[in-house]
């Protein structure tokens, strides 16, 4: 999480992703996140007036740290862009592959509180997800791959997808053959253009 300069509300913050992500949106209460943060529920509201602003707190707080991850998994994969691509769910698979990980933070969220559509946090995870979209079409174009928006919304689908099934199943392999099929994609797209220099080559 990165500080915001408000050690306090970094505080409760922290707090909160550990539970939230650990124990369920509806199932941690706003006492039980005052406790973690050592703090008092009083302090908490002083930061966040309700349970819902701390909830897409929450999510904003894992925005750009899980981007950061696909960045550097793409970027220190070697090999064309398939590899690149198929290296980032690899890299997924083996940082999922703990007994703590349980799932996608954004899209636990999301179904937590699939009946409210105009949550905050429903919103925010959105925006995470069009982030993601928009920064796989980048790098995708930037290594000139034709039609970069349309692969890289499917690249989003197989990745969520896989995310969901191995959640279900406790499986890597299921991440795996999904970043196969996202390589593929890329691999039958071909290249018109050589792709962009980047920016350690400049």
């Amino acid at each position: 999480m990165a500080p915001n300069g408000n050690p306090t509300r970094d505080r409760i913050i922290a707090a909160a992703t550990r539970l939230f992500y650990s124990e369920g949106i509806r199932a941690t209460s706003v006492d039980a996140v005052a406790e973690k943060a050592g703090i008092t529920k009083k302090t908490l509201y002083y930061h966040f007036q309700t349970k819902d602003e701390l909830i897409a707190a929450y999510l904003a707080s894992r925005d750009q740290p899980t981007l950061a991850y696909y960045e550097r998994w793409f970027t220190e994969t070697e090999g064309s862009t398939a590899d690149k691509v198929r290296g980032l769910f690899l890299s997924f698979a083996r940082s999922a592959d703990t007994p703590n990980w349980r799932g996608c933070g954004f899209l636990r969220t999301i179904a937590e509180l699939a009946s409210t559509p105009g949550h905050p946090a429903i919103k925010a995870g959105a925006a995470h997800k069009k982030k993601f979209e928009a920064w796989m079409a980048d790098r995708l174009a930037g290594e000139g791959v034709p039609e970069p928006k349309r692969i890289a919304r499917q690249i989003v689908i197989l990745l969520d997808g896989a995310a969901t099934v191995m959640l279900i199943h406790r499986d890597t392999a299921y991440v795996e053959a999904a970043g196969d099929v996202a390589a593929s994609l890329v691999e039958q797209s071909g290249t018109t253009r050589k792709p962009r220099p980047s920016a350690a080559s400049r």
